[in-house]
């Protein structure tokens, strides 16, 4: 059996400073809880290192007995989710700093960061649910860190739905080990085409769930406004980001291993689940006036997207890359939008823009190329994603997803633009210059990183592309 640690220095260097920084901050005095983000930032930055070393070597392998495996989605998804916490962390940094429980708060970033990094290598159901957990339990937390009315609602409700469907994954679980009689993917493979057909759908059905939850899709996304609107805007920014990279390359990965042969038509389920959460996102987001709650339809909606992939995971060669690429790409345009509202903590309604590109320009330009990258305009990554992944959906037999997707496209025009308008607005009722003051220059610096690297994935996106594809371990 292959125990080879080195395989996870990622995962260890997450969790292991996070317990030396919860360590570490019980003795620190109030003024140097700023040591624990210098460390999840360089436990991130040597996660990076140790991806890319694996990369270039070509060090794929599964370890502990084939329970977890790093190939090419799992180091391309940890490139995305350390890039990403590094952006978070950045955008954190005014809103945590000298707060009584700085510490906690990185701490329970760095674990549920590492649960991600855990959700995206499990290749056994077994490491799958316990990376669920390690996801999502320090999420609940985050999301009710400010200790005020609305964040604890909404980390009650996140809490409450992520306990119901993560026991729903659980009871899934049993009945795939019971129908399959193993955990490991390469042996469901082939036990689960002779299992019986209804001990392997409802098993399915529940651990869907789960991976659906972590997503943020439909029927499993009412937690979403609720949190992105009433939690801290980073920890906002988190929920609406590293989850869905996380659950929806679990979900493709057990998909593609453990499910390719079944009589079950998960395909044709997933399309459905996929049209439907793009086109409730898009309508619910319409006529939404608040910033936060807009972003929180938007990325629903964006999941559609995204699950488009998986509703074609077996069927062609481009399903992959295309989840990949493209959530590395909404994972930068997104966290560059949230950066721009957290740097502009009292700007809370769309009307609370306007002036903005006059008096700050630079954000400005920001939000105009991270709202219109939603969207899929060019030459941002999105745009390269969407077009990544509608020609995957088409080449595996889903046309007409595609169409509806396209439709679903040119329809999140409008409600991007409602946020857009104001922004060029020169009337005399323009906010008060309180409504446009920034937070500092970390939250400043974030957006402007992410929203160059999300049109650099754009620009670049031929040569980012190949690192996408590759065989996953079985």
């Amino acid at each position: 059996m292959n125990e080879n640690l080195a395989a996870l220095v990622p995962e260890l260097a997450l969790v292991g400073t996070a317990v030396v920084g919860l360590l570490a901050g019980s003795w620190l005095p109030r003024r140097r809880q700023w040591i624990i983000a210098v460390l999840a930032a360089a436990a991130c930055a040597a996660g990076l290192v140790a991806t890319g070393v694996t990369m270039v070597t070509d060090r794929e392998q599964t370890v502990f007995a084939h329970a977890f495996a790093v190939d090419t989605a799992t180091d391309f998804g940890r490139l995305t989710v350390l890039g990403a916490l590094l952006l978070i962390a950045g955008m954190s940094v005014e809103t945590v700093r000298g707060h009584k429980r700085e510490t906690e708060y990185w701490v329970l970033l760095l674990l549920t960061g590492a649960g991600t990094l855990a959700l995206i290598g499990a290749n056994d159901l077994l490491t799958l649910f316990a990376a669920y957990l390690l996801a999502s339990i320090p999420a609940y937390a985050l999301a009710a860190y400010a200790k005020d009315e609305r964040g604890t609602e909404a980390a009650l409700k996140y809490y409450l739905m992520g306990a119901l469907l993560g026991t729903t994954m659980l009871a899934g679980t049993a009945l795939l080990y019971a129908a399959g009689h193993a955990t490991l993917y390469r042996e469901l493979n082939t036990a689960l085409p002779t299992a019986a057909y209804g001990l392997v759908a409802v098993g399915l059905i529940g651990v869907l769930a789960g991976l659906l939850f972590k997503a943020g899709a439909v029927p499993a996304h009412f937690w979403v406004p609720d949190v992105t609107d009433g939690a801290p805007t980073p920890v906002a920014a988190y929920v609406t980001t590293l989850p869905k990279i996380g659950g929806l390359i679990a979900g493709f990965r057990l998909l593609h291993q453990a499910l390719p042969g079944t009589d079950v038509n998960w395909p044709l389920l997933l399309g459905v689940v996929a049209a439907v959460t793009m086109t409730l996102g898009n309508l619910a987001a319409f006529f939404q006036s608040s910033v936060k709650r807009l972003l929180g339809y938007s990325t629903i909606s964006q999941v559609g997207y995204l699950l488009m992939a998986l509703a074609v995971a077996t069927r062609t060669d481009l399903a992959q890359r295309s989840l990949l690429f493209y959530l590395a790409a909404y994972a930068a345009t997104n966290l560059a939008a949230f950066a721009v509202v957290t740097e502009l903590p009292h700007a809370r309604t769309l009307d609370d823009y306007r002036g903005l590109a006059r008096r700050r320009p630079g954000l400005a330009a920001v939000l105009v190329v991270c709202l219109l990258g939603l969207v899929g305009t060019p030459p941002t990554g999105v745009f390269l994603g969407k077009l990544e992944i509608f020609s995957a959906a088409v080449d595996g037999g889903f046309t007409w997803l595609a169409a509806l997707a396209v439709a679903n496209t040119v329809a999140s025009l409008f409600y991007y633009l409602r946020w857009l308008a104001p922004l060029f607005r020169l009337d005399p009722a323009e906010p008060s210059a309180t409504a446009l003051a920034v937070s500092g220059r970390w939250s400043a610096a974030t957006a402007y990183t992410a929203g160059a690297a999300s049109l650099l994935l754009g620009v670049a996106g031929g040569a980012v592309l190949p690192l996408t594809t590759g065989p996953l371990l079985p």
